[in-house]
């Protein structure tokens, strides 16, 4: 029945279909979920066979963690994050100061828990559909061949550099997983830097890795001359050594 889903020890269920599944899909599982704000989603698994055909990796970018702005590219470029969950702070807390006012259990509780709930949802969801077209914008719209971005440990470092929240707020894990499949459907390359590389610390004229560098340390100078914003040296040096361990796997 159009609209509808049949499930287990229920009747047909109205539903918002959006996507159609094709025929050639086989079916292997459906999970139900509800989210604090009560919304029910039901998520359908299906498995197919797909061939794709590997691109030569000529054209690659490297990708280098932006505190503010998610992330800047090897080309300069910025994603211009518009930080949905800052935005809402003062909403949310104003939303929170009310719940704790109100009676654990009452029908106004709830009430209230489920207002806080939906503010948090509509940030979530408005971080994951700003991250979904930020991927495929890098994936499809650009002639990139392949793209490689640094394997950071996101929770260890918020908290070592007390960026809990900025980092919660533009979502890099999240971020990161949208953009290897969406590389690797398209038949490109997504290439992980070790964290341990000192993209930042090296100079990307020269090579040249300096012992120290503060986090105060905007610019990027180097006893070469060489002189550039910290975060597009980073990125031009991912790039580097994204370009070298496609050379060793013998596909560049």
């Amino acid at each position: 029945m159009e609209g509808h889903i049949k499930l287990p020890k229920l009747k047909w269920v109205k539903i918002k279909h959006h996507r159609e599944i094709s025929e050639t899909h086989r079916l292997k599982s459906v999970t139900i979920s509800m989210t604090g704000s009560g919304k029910v989603y039901v998520s359908i698994l299906t498995e197919y066979e797909i061939e794709t055909n590997r691109v030569e990796p000529k054209n690659v970018v490297g990708l280098d963690f932006f505190i503010s702005d998610l992330y800047v590219t090897s080309d300069g470029e910025k994603a211009n994050y518009p930080r949905f969950y800052r935005q809402s702070l003062e909403k949310l807390a104003k939303e929170q100061r009310v719940l704790s006012r109100r009676k654990k259990g009452s029908n106004r509780w709830y009430k209230q828990k489920r207002k806080v709930a939906k503010l948090l949802e509509k940030t979530a969801n408005q971080r994951r559909d700003f991250l979904h077209k930020k991927s495929y914008t890098l994936a499809v719209n650009y002639d990139y061949d392949a793209i490689a971005i640094e394997d950071l440990e996101m929770k260890g470092m918020s908290r070592a550099l007390n960026f809990v929240k900025s980092v919660s707020d533009n979502g890099w894990g999240m971020f990161k997983t949208f953009l290897k499949y969406k590389f690797e459907d398209q038949g490109k390359f997504f290439v992980k830097i070790d964290k341990w590389f000192p993209s930042s610390k090296k100079c990307s004229n020269c090579g040249e890795v300096k012992e120290k560098l503060s986090l105060s340390e905007r610019t990027y100078s180097c006893t070469c001359g060489h002189i550039s914003d910290r975060d597009d040296n980073a990125a031009k040096n991912i790039k580097k050594e994204g370009i070298r361990l496609l050379s060793q796997t013998k596909v560049a």
